[in-house]
């Protein structure tokens, strides 16, 4: 029988949605935490560390041992453990002594799910036989940004109507999706990128220059999505004087639309454009977007930049991983692994130097983002050195 590919595709899909609740739902909730069970702010700041501490490790364990585990193990793990993570929510943090103790243990569960879809979504698809891979790609991370909006969406309406004190029930509701998914992942056909034991090792990736110039790439593709996205509702209350809910919908949520739009109209079109020139007028767009938010004296246009700028940022991830699986067909799951551990170690410290450099400058958020030019320009860079890179080995071949 004729393997149906597309249901790997949906799989996939649905496993960045899933990604998205794991990385969108638990923030809506920290002022919760901390009245419901008395959690401090201070611990409340050590959950996100936690998640994406988490999925920093799972991206290190996965370049060494997923191969071995098995792809079809791995990705059905993951979202065993993101629907046990969701659902735990509601009930582990009052069976344990400690709230926290059960709010954390809930969040690094459900972040291995994440960590591991984030590794092996993107190889997955890759080794299925469709035509314009790039264009796939990029629409199959789409999906996460569409899983952000609806998380955050869904959930304002749902505590609109039945008030904020009925989020275990939503809790259990988002983690059907995962529970759902384990079917689809059980049942879609799964291949790999090389066969067994002829995939490059760590070692052999980390002495080809590529290697090193795709993960300058990648920490500046994370460093610029995040540290714009993070900072985002902020500058909208900041700049605008909205208010909390506002400064959501108009920075975080608009920007992830854009985003998704950008990587659905590349998945759609993207056959027609070469994927490299994309990538270097998005960096240069994402540049523009970085300086009209930082030096523009009216708020109204700096909060268009920051909104911009997600649909700059939106082919970098993905891209970077279709230009380098490319140009190194023998990289195999540890080079997906390693180049996701380098977007998040982007995503990590480049929201981390903005808010530095903000307090800094006596707490001007705009000086702050000037800092934040440095990203896509630094993917800029990079993108030329590949591709002159490229060139020199295609003239040697020859």
């Amino acid at each position: 029988m004729q393997k149906n590919y597309r249901k790997t595709l949906m799989a996939c899909y649905l496993g960045f949605i899933t990604q998205a609740i794991c990385a969108n739902f638990a923030p809506l909730l920290f002022l919760t935490f901390h009245k419901d069970y008395q959690i401090s702010l201070g611990h409340i700041a050590l959950i996100p560390t936690a998640f994406f501490l988490t999925q920093l490790i799972v991206d290190a364990l996965c370049a060494q041992y997923v191969d071995k585990i098995g792809y079809r193990r791995a990705i059905v793990g993951s979202q065993v453990t993101s629907a046990l993570g969701l659902a735990g929510l509601a009930f582990l943090p009052e069976m344990l002594g400690d709230p926290f103790i059960g709010v954390i243990l809930c969040v690094i569960l459900y972040a291995i799910g994440s960590g591991l879809m984030e590794v092996l979504g993107s190889p997955i698809v890759e080794a299925c036989p469709f035509d314009n891979k790039d264009a796939v790609m990029s629409l199959l991370h789409s999906f996460y940004c569409w899983g952000s909006v609806a998380v955050v969406l869904l959930s304002t309406v749902f505590f609109s109507v039945f008030g904020v004190a009925c989020w275990k029930i939503l809790a259990c509701l988002w983690a059907i999706v995962p529970l759902w998914n384990i079917v689809n992942f059980l049942r879609c056909p799964i291949e790999h990128l090389v066969e067994d034991g002829q995939g490059m090792t760590i070692r052999q990736l980390c002495k080809a220059p590529l290697f090193w110039l795709a993960v300058l790439l990648m920490v500046c593709s994370g460093a610029s999505e995040l540290a714009m996205a993070q900072w985002a509702s902020a500058y909208a209350e900041a700049a605008l004087g909205l208010s909390k809910t506002l400064g959501d919908l108009l920075g975080p949520c608009l920007f992830a639309i854009t985003m998704g739009i950008s990587r659905v109209l590349y998945g759609k079109y993207g056959e027609k454009v070469e994927l490299t020139s994309f990538m270097l007028g998005s960096g240069a767009l994402c540049l523009v977007c970085y300086l009209l938010a930082s030096m523009t004296a009216n708020p109204i246009w700096g909060l268009v930049g920051c909104i911009a700028c997600g649909f700059s940022v939106g082919i970098m991830w993905p891209g970077t991983l279709s230009i380098t699986s490319a140009r190194m067909p023998l990289g195999g799951t540890a080079l997906f692994a390693l180049l996701a551990m380098a977007g998040d170690l982007g995503g990590a410290f480049g929201p981390s130097m903005v808010g530095y450099a903000t307090q800094l400058a006596g707490d001007d958020l705009r000086a702050g983002l000037q800092v934040g030019c440095i990203f896509p320009i630094g993917l800029m860079i990079g993108l030329i050195i590949m591709r002159r890179m490229t060139k020199k080995n295609q003239v040697q071949k020859d």
